[in-house]
């Protein structure tokens, strides 16, 4: 079993159970899946659909603008069920040895909880918007496996509070913009709602699992972070949503990755947990490259 927690730590542990006590969801009651998609509405955003600002998207009709916006809003949430399994996974693995009267462990298998109805939900939506669960490419599902496997420390909460903070942002202007369907609105309101208090988790994580590191095990997990990261931002959207308005994948997914506006989009998401990551030294000058090729940074 783990050693007791600082009385520090499990006071934090214990204000995110208090938080979770006094504000959760439950998909099944606090979405209105009967009601149906209102005409004209977008699935996203659409400054930040991945193709955006390009000829290829000034070649599509607002019909079809508006079809491809669903498709990516299916192609995030895939993605994000995705994420959310393996963020499950990683924890449950962790827990294993963990203390079960500690608030740390009380916690964690709240927030598991917690991901368990996200998925759900996320899963949900792609039946409303009538989409496919694109889910990554397969070399990138696959990848996901070892993730689980074998990365451990820091790096695999410092993975997992990227895609959470670039789910939040993402989801935080979609929540308050009118022109997005209710149905989007309201499944990203819940989400942002309770995925505050798993970043907070995850920092946590990150700056306990930081403490005591070797120079050989600090570049380590560096390293892994920078993989996990490319993973991240390659999974958001499946180049198979242009087919859904005739674009060739192979086409619209270069577009998209030679598209500023998207570049800028990925660098706006991910802002502050990249921040937070240069913070903790789990950066480092060496791995940049593969984070800019990411689009996380400039």
């Amino acid at each position: 079993m783990t050693a007791t927690l600082p009385d520090q730590d499990n006071a934090i542990f214990e204000r995110l159970l208090r938080g979770s006590a006094k504000q959760s969801y439950d998909p099944e009651v606090d979405v209105d899946w009967d009601a149906p998609l209102v005409d004209g509405k977008w699935g996203i955003t659409p400054e930040r659909i991945s193709i955006y600002g390009t000829e290829l998207w000034d070649s599509l009709t607002l019909e079809q603008q508006i079809t491809l916006s669903n498709h990516e809003a299916g192609s995030m949430v895939s993605a994000a069920v995705w994420f959310e399994l393996m963020l499950m996974q990683v924890m449950l693995r962790d827990l294993y040895d963990d203390d079960m009267k500690g608030a740390h462990m009380h916690y964690a298998l709240t927030e598991v909880a917690d991901e368990c109805r996200h998925s759900t939900m996320f899963g949900k939506t792609t039946t409303k918007l009538d989409v496919p669960a694109y889910g990554p490419a397969p070399k990138i599902h696959a990848a996901g496996r070892l993730y689980v496997k074998h990365v451990k420390g820091p790096a695999a909460f410092a993975g997992i509070l990227v895609v959470e903070e670039i789910l939040d942002v993402w989801q935080r202007e979609m929540m308050n913009d009118e022109r997005v369907q209710p149905l989007m609105r309201q499944i990203s309101r819940i989400h942002v709602i309770e995925e505050a208090r798993h970043m907070s988790f995850a920092r946590e994580e990150v700056r306990r699992g930081m403490h005591g590191l070797s120079r050989r095990q600090l570049m380590t997990q560096r390293a892994m972070v920078a993989h996990v990261v490319t993973l991240v931002t390659k999974a958001l959207v499946n180049s198979q949503v242009y087919a859904s308005v005739g674009i060739d994948p192979k086409v619209g997914l270069a577009a998209a990755r030679s598209n500023p506006n998207y570049q800028q989009t990925l660098n706006e998401w991910g802002a502050k947990s990249v921040a937070f990551i240069r913070e903790v030294g789990l950066l480092g000058k060496r791995n940049e490259k593969v984070w800019r090729g990411a689009f996380l940074i400039p």
